[in-house]
């Protein structure tokens, strides 16, 4: 698996999920619950290993990751400039 930057993550989202999904009050269980209203489904452990950088996020679970935790798409570009 390829790895991003400095760091060898796996994606580059994961601590802005983190902050994002408890700035809303969302624990893992009730974030998998919203994103599966949009068609997404996700299982606990996954967003824990995405939030660890275990894992990586495909281009429409970023798209609904930011949808459902209103996170501003631009910001996370930059993330990607480093």
């Amino acid at each position: 698996m390829k790895k991003f930057g400095e760091n060898n993550r796996i994606n580059v989202i994961g601590d802005t999920l983190k902050k994002a999904r408890k700035n809303k009050g969302y624990n893992k269980t009730e974030l998998c619950h919203k994103l599966e209203l949009l068609g997404i489904n996700f299982e606990r452990n996954e967003i824990y290993r995405i939030e660890n950088y275990k894992k990586s996020v495909k281009d429409f679970e970023l798209i609904a990751f930011c949808i459902v935790l209103d996170i501003d798409f631009n910001e996370l570009k930059k993330l990607l400039e480093y």
